[in-house]
């Protein structure tokens, strides 16, 4: 089909990178399930490897901080956006800057969708009184109701995955082989309230390295993580920092690679999973209930913190909020249960351990 026979939807969404990561499946399946529409992603440029791979979807990069600053800079961003021919445009962010987006385009003409985030239930599941405790409508669902405001229906019952690549050559002074269960471990997040203790993970880390047969990638990024990082590895020759070492295009090259993640509720869970890669997610003040699980993983491969215990939980969506003596709550994993999660899983696909 012609490119200029293809309707255009501009899908906006600038952070953080999780969230931006769990447009991927969605975005994946739009142009699967319609082949006569065309994506344009507008987002930070930092997060444009995440959709490189993907047939009939381009990418533009948001200059926040020059040419799309302040409101005049919105406006300017707008026009930059309509030169590209627009006829639908979904905001899947809905901030204050991406309603001014939206508000020009539907002066325009432009048929325009806006995310519902779930707000109202979100806050009776981290209500510290009266407590609703079920799940919230995903991210993912609400992404897809989203495009159903525009006419474009969309499943995620059949997810796809991009292919497996080779490993890239950028890799091969860290690894250049498979032979051992890789597995992937990012122990940070943006607060506190989500970062299992440091020297818990240190014994997840020490007894998954006992076993020869393992090979476990650090991911992190920053001095300071950077730093934590080299102390987690001790002097385990099976343990590799990757934080600071490749861009991102190579560390989503070597995430295609791993047989498991482990990570906190942050963005290295969701760029596993959009890849298809199993994904084991530690839980803190926040609960996979809120709709931010990794996509396509069970619900078992999330490991809460102990509600009998600490029966407040969740306390919040995204770990900003702290609670008078709620600060341990991730203490109430035990690194065992961890580790035998992970093994467990590495099993279940007969690799070695």
């Amino acid at each position: 089909m012609k490119v200029d026979k293809l309707k255009h939807i501009v899908i906006f969404r600038l952070s953080a990178m999780g969230d931006v990561a769990m447009t991927v499946p969605v975005v994946r399946a739009l142009v699967d399930q319609h082949k006569d529409i065309r994506v344009t992603v507008v987002s930070r440029p930092f997060f444009k490897p995440f959709f490189q791979d993907i047939e009939r979807v381009d990418f533009m990069g948001v200059d926040l901080k020059k040419r799309h600053k302040g409101l005049k800079g919105l406006y300017q961003l707008f026009k930059d956006i309509k030169r590209l021919k627009v006829d639908y445009f979904a905001d899947f962010h809905n901030v204050l800057r991406s309603k001014i987006i939206s508000s020009f385009f539907k002066f325009s003409g432009v048929k325009v969708a806006t995310l519902d985030k779930g707000r109202q239930d979100k806050k009776a599941l981290t209500s510290l009184t009266n407590k609703v405790f079920k799940p919230c409508v995903t991210m993912f669902e609400n992404h897809l109701n989203t495009l159903g405001k525009l006419g474009l229906s969309v499943s995620l019952k059949d997810p796809l995955f991009p292919n497996l690549p080779d490993l890239a050559p950028e890799l091969f002074p860290y690894i250049n082989h498979k032979k051992t269960n890789w597995i992937g471990i990012a122990p940070f997040a943006q607060y506190n309230s989500k970062v299992y203790p440091l020297d818990l993970m240190q014994k997840v880390i020490d007894t998954l390295a006992e076993n020869e047969k393992n090979t476990l990638f650090l991911f992190g990024g920053g001095e300071k993580e950077i730093a934590l990082l080299n102390q987690l590895k001790r002097d385990n020759d099976n343990v590799i920092v990757m934080a600071g070492k490749v861009k991102l295009d190579v560390e989503l090259n070597l995430i295609q690679h791993l047989d498991l993640m482990l990570s906190m509720d942050s963005g290295n869970a969701h760029i596993a999973a959009m890849l298809g890669i199993k994904v084991i997610t530690l839980w803190g003040a926040t609960h996979p209930y809120a709709g931010f699980s990794p996509f396509n993983q069970p619900l078992d491969y999330c490991i809460v913190s102990n509600r009998e215990q600490y029966p407040l939980l969740p306390t919040s969506v995204y770990g900003n909020k702290e609670v008078d003596g709620y600060k341990d709550v991730m203490r109430s994993i035990d690194p065992k249960t961890v580790c035998e999660k992970v093994i467990k899983e590495l099993t279940k696909d007969n690799l070695q351990f």
